[in-house]
């Protein structure tokens, strides 16, 4: 299990080892054009923590939870050595997405970001059906909306976009009630619902496994406090998962890697290819996808792009602020 309270590093051997670096994006995701990270080294080699800014600090405390295994103990035993991964396609128009998707190389699988706001069910219809052209009828579309859609809203979407032949969709809806209902109206059309932030922002990560309400769990080494929570949630919600990233450096998708070389089976390829979303990384050798596969490795950094992309002083400071905060909160047992 992830370490407890009193096998934290102290914090003043996290906050000495700490880098805070903001990465361009080379295509604009989620509302953001760059990513910050804090990236700390310990024994075990250098690891990441990076919940987004606008997470509490209960929930950020996970993450650090997840940075410190990851950074000071041994990961568990890998069984594959290569990790399968999709292309990410952001709410990008038609136009641009066989430039984005040019970027990860030949994978067989595409996550395509729907119901963005400020957009209608016609710009993703177009967006996904670019998606379906460049991949050609052999290759799987999977959506992600992030829990925007009401369940009516999710329903004739879904009735909307199916003729792509859809892998899933990922969080339709936000509750694990609306995924439940959903998941009743369009079983007919064989499409599988997978359930991200109903596992990763749930106070109960296997409600939605009890619920029978997903068919798929989408699992995060960070959000989920470590690869081996992450991993006794696998097994306890005995569904078929796929690892995933959180717009990660490369050494954040290292976790994901070795999270990934970890479960028992995978049946899905993974959300770890979104090095191929960043303008610049951490390392000279990022964790990008080739062949449609990431490797299992540990990232060493590369001292000049840590020095070439340091945050200011004063989001520096936000973050070791940050940091202080969420181990006080971890060695209270939170």
């Amino acid at each position: 299990m992830p370490p407890s309270a009193d096998e934290l590093p102290a914090l003043d051997e996290l906050l000495s080892a700490a880098r805070v670096v903001v990465l361009p994006l080379s295509t604009r995701f989620r509302g953001v054009d760059e990513r910050e990270v804090l990236l700390l080294r310990g024994p075990e080699g250098w690891s990441e923590f990076s919940p987004f800014t606008e997470y509490p600090d209960a929930e950020a405390a996970t993450w650090l939870r997840a940075a410190i295994e990851f950074g000071w103990f041994e990961t568990p035993p890998l069984l594959r050595e290569l990790i399968p991964v999709n292309a990410t396609l952001p709410a990008v128009g038609p136009e641009a997405v066989a430039e984005v998707l040019d970027r990860f190389g030949p994978c067989r699988s595409v996550k395509v970001k729907v119901a963005e706001r400020g957009q209608s069910r016609a710009d993703d219809v177009a967006r996904v059906r670019a998606a379906r052209e460049y991949l050609g009828p052999e290759g799987r579309i999977r959506l992600d909306a992030n829990g925007a859609w009401s369940l009516d809203e999710a329903e004739a979407s879904i009735h909307a976009l199916a003729e792509f032949d859809l892998e899933y969709v990922e969080q339709p809806c936000a509750t694990v009630a609306e995924l439940a209902g959903l998941r009743r109206r369009v079983k007919y059309l064989g499409i599988p619902i997978a359930a991200d932030e109903s596992v990763r922002k749930a106070d109960d990560p296997l409600a939605v496994a009890r619920a029978g309400a997903a068919d798929v769990l989408v699992i995060k080494a960070q959000p989920l406090g470590g690869i081996r929570h992450a991993l006794a949630i696998v097994a306890e919600a005995g569904l078929p998962v796929v690892v995933s990233s959180a717009l990660d450096s490369s050494v954040g998708l290292s976790m994901g890697a070795h999270l990934a070389a970890s479960v028992p089976t995978l049946e899905f390829d993974c959300g770890l290819g979104t090095a191929a979303l960043l303008a610049s990384d951490v390392t000279a050798r990022p964790l990008r996808p080739a062949g449609g596969a990431i490797p299992v490795r540990r990232v060493e950094v590369d001292d000049a792009l840590l020095d070439e992309h340091r945050a200011d002083p004063e989001r520096d400071a936000w973050w070791r602020d940050r940091l202080r905060r969420c181990h006080a909160l971890l060695v209270r047992g939170g």
